[in-house]
């Protein structure tokens, strides 16, 4: 059928009649929060991020109260080191992350002119494990069990039992599963970026808030795993006694500050950069022209993102480090000020270059930069080691973070809300609340932060409960507390504004005259995005392209109809976004919940010691996952391809580097290797960190033998997974199946050959940080060796059962990509152990 063809109104009302049957929510409230819908899941996300918000602001409203005169007794020192510790927890993991997660799983698939995300499941399933990871951290306060040390949790205070309670198991635990969810959202946002764009959309035409998001999803990838890792070898202490951090048996508490502000220090640039994307929206909105520097301000994006990761020792300067490393870490902090500079000048130049519109989300952003900017000219400051050593610490850093966070990161995302609101609701908020609010929060935060420099000049700690009034700082902190609740009043007037948005009026369609693909939409009626999937010839089609809205919505573009009733949308290739196929999205299922539930509960359970419930769990959650797979993902379609307009037919199966599913995978196992790396990182900073490593006095050591044969036997298993895919895509199916069965016999075998290096030589894991590592790295990589021969009993399942041909063998070649990581997974780790130091 010609896309003219649609010229027939009855026609097209059948179509949008089929489209609305297959993208409305489900009947019900139990199935509408089963749905897999991103706008739904997003909308959830939102909605739950802004509670945890609201909560944390509570937890400081009462800290404040606390500070505001000296030697108070409202709350005493535990309660407090509770407050302070789930506060900055609950903005940092609940709040900050999961928004603009939460924001783009909305935004993104209406930027890119997609029916939605590529694994609309796996952002169902993010959810749900970012609400009961939070719902358990944050929870804990009810019960005096909260986490009392710091966001930070340094050992060893923390990793000693005696010292610290359950509340610290709780944060290490609950924290570490709502990382799964952040690492899945970024999975999701990745290929959905690079793979769902609508044909045309190259990668210089991308809005740049797609550009900012593939940004710091990728920075996730590289920022959380670090501490995942750094998790691992916490509760390993905590739970088994192993002494990673204990120095008087060869541990280094320095070791979870590197791994922790790895992860810290990117985590700012992680919230900062999506509030810049919001920028880069609606300002050329309201100043009604393209963005200036456009490819300058996407190479500012990535050298932000890149500096990021070599920052993280300026939290560190006190802690004793080479002065080479502080003059090298001292000049990146500094640095990392070029390209945040540049994407701030572009702004404004745009601005200056435009006929500027002003309006309260505009309001909200300029006033967000100067906030800013402040945070920025005290984080050169504290960039400088021997003004560091001076202002760590103190107040004068509570001042500098906050400044940051607040411009860089809150007032955006109310500017967001303001603007984006009517695209979700179809109502716009009132400016008059808006404005109100705005010079509320403006007001209170500078009341609130700024006198913080001062009195972090003058001598005030950071994590004190109280302090005595002969230091003369009791005026500028109560002026401090005042300035927190008329913050905190601006919060609630945003609140009210949100809670009257119902009963408002209708906002017209793209009320702000916006020149990108997000206003296309009908937030009143369809809830599938866009009527049809357009060709893009430039980054603002609305504005640029003759006619575009008009032609989206008689369908004249591609896709335009639901033909077999299924949730589908267009994969195009990464550079230049030429169409490749029709993927079919998933339906509303129950199976993310299930899985979340089932896998939150073998880190809860874990918390409370529960091993035999936990491991229970662990296996129902196994159980869930392939249930997930098999009846969700690599399905064979009942025909080859199907037309999409315009005399273009593609197919409806894809496999390879060329379909979501390889790069989901890829992605994935990007973040596994660098998890990997941060406990290989630990195995070489005890060696820098010892004369002796392995010490001498120690005898037993895993040696060269079963080492060499487990990085064998995973090679071999690596290699029969290689072959059995070759012999599969060329019709030799039995052979195939056979290689795929010797495949899981040689992962099984590898087990026991990893295990059996330290056993053999009566490695006590508790008695020093070498035997601790060692058997650490050779636990992580046999635990991998299981689940590759886990999956390659699914793919020879799969095989069996017909589901995996050679024609649609999608199955095979992704867990052939889990299968190089392996790789490379068993010569590092075995290499190391094996041959390093010793053998070398």
């Amino acid at each position: 059928m010609s896309l003219h063809d649609q010229d027939d109104p009855g026609l097209r009302a059948a179509q949008e009649e089929r489209l609305r049957a297959v993208w409305a929510p489900p009947r019900g409230l139990f199935l509408r929060w089963t749905d897999t819908n991103n706008n739904q899941v997003g909308i959830w996300y939102v909605l739950t991020a802004f509670g945890f918000m609201l909560f944390a602001g509570v937890l400081a409203l009462i800290m404040r109260a606390q500070l505001a005169v000296p030697d108070n007794d409202l709350v005493g020192a535990g309660t407090f080191n509770q407050l302070f510790t789930l506060h900055g927890s609950m903005m940092m993991f609940l709040f900050a992350v999961p928004m603009f997660e939460a924001v783009s799983i909305i935004l993104l698939p209406q930027l890119l002119g997609a029916r939605d995300l590529p694994f609309p499941r796996l952002s169902a399933f993010g959810y749900w494990s970012f609400l009961i990871g939070g719902v358990f951290v944050s929870g804990s306060i009810f019960f005096d069990a909260a986490p009392d040390g710091g966001w930070f949790m340094y050992p060893p205070l923390t990793t000693r039992t005696d010292l610290s309670g359950l509340g610290a198991d709780i944060w290490m635990l609950g924290l570490s599963f709502i990382e799964v969810s952040s690492v899945a959202a970024a999975v999701e946002l990745i290929v959905g970026v690079l793979k769902c764009r609508p044909p045309g959309m190259r990668l210089n035409l991308m809005p740049l808030y797609a550009w900012y998001i593939l940004v710091v999803a990728v920075m996730i990838l590289f920022a959380f795993p670090p501490l995942i890792a750094g998790d691992i070898l916490f509760e390993m202490e905590r739970l088994l006694g192993w002494p990673f951090f204990d120095a008087s048996r060869g541990g280094d508490p320095l070791l979870w500050q590197h791994l922790f502000w790895i992860f810290g220090h990117p985590e700012v640039y992680i919230v900062f950069l999506p509030s810049i994307a919001l920028f880069a929206m609606l300002v050329p909105t309201f100043a009604q022209r393209h963005l200036l520097g456009y490819p300058w301000i996407v190479l500012a994006a990535v050298g932000t993102a890149f500096l990021s990761f070599g920052l993280w020792v300026h939290h560190m300067f006190t802690t004793g480090l080479p002065k080479i490393s502080l003059a090298f870490f001292s000049a990146a902090s500094e640095a990392v000020a070029i390209p945040t500079g540049v994407q701030i000048f572009v702004f404004i130049a745009t601005l200056w270059a435009g006929r500027v519109t002003w309006s309260t989300p505009l309001l909200y952003a300029t006033g967000s930069l100067g906030i800013f900017v402040i945070g920025g000219l005290t984080g050169v400051m504290v960039a400088i080691a021997p003004f560091d050593w001076q202002a760590h610490d103190t107040y004068f850093v509570v001042a500098h973070l906050h400044y940051v966070l607040i411009g860089g990161t809150l007032m955006p995302i109310f500017a967001g809300l303001y603007y984006y609101w009517p695209l979700v609701t179809g109502k716009k908020l009132s400016d008059r609340l808006g404005r109100t609010a705005f010079w509320m929060l403006f007001g209170g935060a500078n009341l609130t932060f700024f006198p913080m420099h001062l009195s972090g000049l003058m001598g005030m700690p950071r994590r004190v409960f109280t302090y005595p009034e002969f230091l003369g700082i009791g005026g500028l902190n109560l002026v401090s507390s005042m300035g927190a609740y008329i913050f905190a009043g601006g919060v609630a007037i945003i609140c009210l504004d949100l809670c009257r948005s119902p009963w408002r009026s209708r906002a017209p369609r793209n009320p702000w005259n916006a020149g990108t693909l997000e206003w296309l939409a009908h937030p009143e009626d369809e809830n599938w995005g866009i009527r049809s999937i357009p060709l893009i010839e430039s980054r603002y089609p609305i504005w640029d392209q003759k006619d575009f809205v008009a032609k989206v919505d008689e369908g004249r573009f591609f896709l335009p109809d639901a033909e077999e009733g299924r949730r589908e949308t267009i994969v195009t290739t990464v550079l230049d976004a030429r169409p490749l196929a029709v993927i079919r999205l998933g339906t509303p299922s129950v199976i993310p919940m299930l899985t979340a539930v089932a896998l939150g509960g073998v880190f809860i359970l874990t918390t409370y010691h529960l091993y035999g419930l936990a491991l229970a769990s662990a296996v129902l959650t196994l159980a869930f996952i392939l249930w997930w797979l098999w009846s969700g993902t690599a399905e064979i379609p009942e025909k080859c391809s199907k037309p999409i307009g315009h005399g273009i037919e593609l197919p409806l199966y894809l496999s390879g580097v060329s379909s979501p599913g390889w790069w989901a995978m890829f992605i994935t196992m990007m973040a596994d290797a660098t998890a990997f790396s941060g406990l290989v990182f630990g195995y070489y900073f005890f060696w820098t960190r010892h004369d002796d490593f392995p010490p001498v006095a120690m005898s037993a050591a895993p040696g060269i033998f079963w080492p060499m044969i487990a990085m064998s036997l995973g090679l071999l298993s690596w290699a029969a997974t290689l072959a059995a895919r070759e012999c599969h895509a060329r019709a030799f199916v039995r052979f195939g199946r056979l290689l795929i069965a010797f495949g899981i016999l040689v992962s099984i075998a590898g087990i026991g050959a990893g295990l059996a290096g330290p056993w053999a030589s009566g490695m006590d894991p508790t008695a020093h940080s070498y035997p601790a590592i060692v058997w650490t790295l050779v636990i992580w990589t046999v635990a991998h060796a299981g689940v590759a021969a886990i999956m390659l009993s699914y793919a020879l399942a799969r095989s069996v059962a017909g589901r995996m041909t050679p024609e649609h063998d999608a199955d095979l070649r992704n867990v052939t990509v889990y299968m190089h990581f392996l790789a490379l997974t068993v010569v590092i780790a075995y290499g190391t152990i094996g041959l390093f130091p010793e053998a070398v």
